[in-house]
């Protein structure tokens, strides 16, 4: 292993980021409390929030009384510093999410989706983008960045390349293709469930676990698994399609052309498309009010359809207990939130019934706290997550090239 030795310069950013971090996911604090937080000697951490504070990248936020001294300056991350886009691609609509730096929403912009052609979702992404800063009367300079969040496999590169089986996308150049729609600004794509993992590690169900599992359920199934505070990609970034995991062998024929996989079985399409198939009529027009429809009625037909998912969605959550033994499991999604409301208790029983006493013992299960939003807060995360990184403005960078 080659050894490399840490400059200044390199222990100078990594204090800083260390110091951003602590007051964006802890909130105001002062020097003194930053210092015990982080480990830094109370000179260092004097010295970096005095950098920051010129830089406008923190401000001060009242005080609290000392022991028998002057009152102590809180610091926190300063809200209008910039600002991040988050963007929602699911398999029926888009949504575009403007913040400011302390994650409150100042637009949303929602798009139906009457087509799942890249070329029209990449138009309307551009259009979202451009709709929320107009609504918010924000400069397009003050953006960090713009997070993406979508179905399928996310291939990283020098440009963004998404692989989708489940809804026709092969190695689909989405990143060009946004930018061929007009988006300037700094783009970063990644799979949805592992954006809604970040929302919820940041400031969800997720915070202060170490190992844990976060869920996805919507048309579609996902997770995101976080092993020691970092979330796992596999080789090729592809981990966490736990919906093409199965659960039936020879089961029912998957959107993805495999059989017997828990998508086919626990997603809200497959759910819809099976009580179709018994019943012999639909719901409501569209997917979400159709799941309410379901979850809602008392005919025969709807409970065994419901109470089947609810098993195997039991079961699909008992298998990542038995592999990944997480502290908590965090059940989101806009299909899983609408499941868990009313059925929590029933999937943990069915959990419990499917997986190892002990790992199951050790795990908590919970519905997620970021909300139908959380996809696009988690997008939004990944600009920002770059300046805690790096503890300086990534616009620098833009404004010198």
């Amino acid at each position: 292993m080659v050894r490399t030795r840490a400059t200044v310069r390199d222990l100078r950013r990594q204090n800083r980021s260390v110091l951003l971090t602590a007051l964006f996911l802890d909130g105001p604090q002062s020097r003194q409390q930053l210092s015990a937080a982080t480990g830094l000697s109370p000179a260092t951490a004097s010295t970096i929030t005095g950098e920051l504070l010129d830089e406008g990248l923190l401000v001060e936020a009242g005080s609290v009384d000392s022991d028998g001294g002057r009152p102590r300056v809180l610091l926190r991350v300063n809200p209008a510093f910039g600002h991040v886009i988050g963007v929602d691609v699911g398999e029926t609509g888009i949504k575009v999410e403007l913040f400011d730096l302390a994650m409150t929403c100042l637009s949303t912009v929602d798009q139906g989706l009457t087509s799942l052609e890249p070329g029209p979702v990449s138009s309307l992404i551009a259009s979202g983008v451009s709709e929320v800063l107009d609504a918010a009367g924000v400069a397009a300079s003050s953006v960090l960045g713009v997070g993406v969040g979508v179905p399928g496999t996310v291939e990283q590169g020098a440009s963004a390349v998404v692989h989708a089986q489940t809804i026709g996308w092969d190695a689909v150049p989405l990143e060009k293709m946004i930018r061929a729609a007009g988006v300037d600004l700094p783009l970063l794509v990644e799979n949805g469930a592992k954006t809604q993992g970040q929302a919820e590690m940041w400031f969800g169900a997720g915070r202060g676990a170490r190992h844990a599992v976060i869920a996805l359920v919507g048309s579609g199934v996902g997770i995101a698994v976080v092993t020691g505070g970092v979330v796992h990609r596999g080789a090729t970034s592809n981990a966490g399609e736990w919906g093409h995991t199965t659960i039936a062998f020879g089961g029912r024929r998957c959107r993805c052309g495999a059989l017997g996989c828990l998508e086919a079985y626990a997603g809200a399409e497959a759910m819809l498309a099976r009580y179709r198939s018994l019943r012999g009529e639909d719901l409501a027009l569209d997917e979400q009010s159709a799941l309410g429809e379901l979850l809602g009625s008392r005919s025969a037909v709807a409970r065994q359809v419901v109470d089947e998912s609810v098993g195997y969605l039991g079961a699909g959550i008992a298998n990542l207990v038995n592999l990944f033994n997480p502290e908590r499991v965090v059940l989101g999604g806009w299909a899983g939130l609408a499941f868990g409301a009313s059925k929590l208790d029933e999937i943990i029983a069915a959990t419990a019934s499917h997986a190892l006493r002990h790992p199951f013992g050790q795990v908590r299960i919970e519905l997620a706290l970021t909300g139908p939003d959380a996809v696009a807060v988690g997008a939004a995360t990944l600009p920002l997550a770059e300046l805690l990184d790096t503890g300086a403005d990534p616009r620098a960078a833009r404004r010198v090239g």
